[in-house]
């Protein structure tokens, strides 16, 4: 078995587009609309679906925002130095809410960004 995707729903299709390519440097595998059920589903990522995780961005025409709800935690990139990855983000238009630094109790260094609809991203600085 492998993870095959992770599914957010987003309330404007094109602004997370934008945020996770353009922000974020994903790119977009696949877009499909369902007219009948009214509702759009983007799957992006760093690689291919075949040997990577993505993400699917699932858009329900008829829902401006969600509430994020208390279970989600949110999603982890590695990055080969968190705090370049912070002003490149910045740079890019692109919300970090926690600063490049050593989580709490740890030397591992981290950040964290937000996606257009309030979903947390973190960064976590891998050789």
């Amino acid at each position: 078995m492998r993870m095959l995707h992770v599914m957010l729903r987003v309330g404007n299709l094109e602004r997370s587009l934008a945020f996770y390519t353009e922000v974020l440097g994903m790119r977009l595998l696949r877009q499909q609309a369902y007219p009948e059920g009214r509702f759009t589903l983007a799957f992006i990522g760093y690689g291919d679906e075949d040997a990577n995780t993505v993400l699917e961005l699932t858009h329900n025409w008829d829902t401006a925002s969600y509430d994020l709800g208390t279970g989600y935690g949110h999603i982890a990139l590695a990055v080969p130095d968190a705090y370049a990855a912070c002003t490149e983000i910045k740079s890019r238009g692109g919300r970090v809410v926690r600063e490049a630094g050593p989580m709490k109790h740890g030397t591992t260094v981290i950040a964290f960004v937000e996606d257009p609809d309030g979903y947390k991203i973190e960064l976590i600085e891998r050789a």
